[in-house]
Formats: C-alpha cells, structure tokens, sequence
C-alpha cells in the first residue's frame, strides 16, 4: 500500500510539472513561463528504435584537428559497422598488410564522452592493417582509406571490445573519427 501511495504521489508530481509547462505565457519576456520550461519541457529525447546513420553524427574540424563529435540521443546505436569518408583523401587505398599511422578520438555511445584520443597526445598511432593488432571494427573500417582522409567509423560492440576492456564497458558501441597520417612505408 506504502508503494502504491509513492507511485500515486509521483504520478501527480509528473501531472503538476506538466501543467505548469503548459500553462506558461506565450510572452518570451515571461521568466516564470522559461523558468518552468527550463526545468520540466526539456525531458532528453529517448532512442526510438531507428538506428543511426554516419549523417546522424555530427563531426566539426578538418584533417589534422582534434575533432568534436556530437552523438544524438534521437537514434539507436548502429548494430553494424558504419564507415563515412568525411575528407577525401589520395592516392592508393589502404589494404591487409599496410602499415598505417593515423590519429583519432575515440567517443563511448552511452555516456557521449571521450574517452580516448592521439590528437591530445599529440602523437599518430601506427598499427599493421588487418594485423589483428587493433579491434575489428578498425582493421575492416579503415581498408581504403587514403592518405589525408578523414574517416567516420561507428563501431558496434561485437567488432569492437564485446564483453568490455580497456576503460570500455561491456557491449558499448563507440564512434571514431581517424584521420590517415600516413598510408604504407
């Protein structure tokens, strides 16, 4: 009975906040009308079942600055890889065997934070393409990627850290934005 009264008393407090946002004046001058609006119309959106696309994924800088990547909260993570050339790149393609030198910031889908990136170490990561050396995700998003390219890769969980690792939880999607340093030896 306790519970059910808890439940009851919460589902007025939700009716209440409701009224007031919707009965706030019309007048942009009004600060009790944006007072209320601040505090209870803006309830973060939820993802509704469609996944994201690469276009969902906002990216702001060029090739060779650290990138800011927006991820919204509209969509559904990817359950497949997604790859996006935001910056062309030139010359041959990268394959199996190249060595690669490339910068990147890493972003975790669930809290939207960084979690990794070489731009602020200031140092290129090198890795051997399809070597097994880096997570799946990298070794399939990154073959022909051109030098000077800048790369979108959306990472789902079975060709990135799975089960979890390395600061990562478990069955986390993450979104990298790679930029190709430098493509063979």
């Amino acid at each position: 009975m306790r519970t059910l009264g808890r439940i009851i008393g919460i589902g007025a407090v939700a009716v209440a906040a409701l009224t007031l946002t919707a009965c706030g004046s019309d007048d942009d001058k009004s600060s009790d009308s944006s007072a209320a609006q601040a505090t209870f119309g803006k309830v973060p959106a939820k993802a509704t079942g469609a996944e994201c696309t690469a276009d969902d994924i906002e990216v702001v800088g060029g090739f060779g600055t650290a990138p800011k990547i927006t991820i919204p909260d509209t969509c559904a993570p990817p359950t497949k890889l997604v790859v996006k050339d935001l910056v062309a790149g030139s010359g041959p393609g990268a394959a199996a065997g190249d060595p690669l030198s490339m910068n990147y910031s890493l972003i975790t889908w669930s809290d939207k934070q960084k979690l990794d990136s070489s731009f602020d170490r200031g140092k290129p990561f090198t890795l051997t393409l399809g070597s097994g050396q880096v997570i799946k995700g990298w070794d399939q998003g990154l073959v022909g990627v051109q030098q000077g390219a800048r790369r979108l890769l959306i990472v789902p969980p079975s060709l990135g850290y799975g089960q979890g690792g390395n600061g990562i939880k478990p069955n986390e999607t993450l979104v990298f934005v790679t930029d190709a340093v430098k493509i063979g030896k």
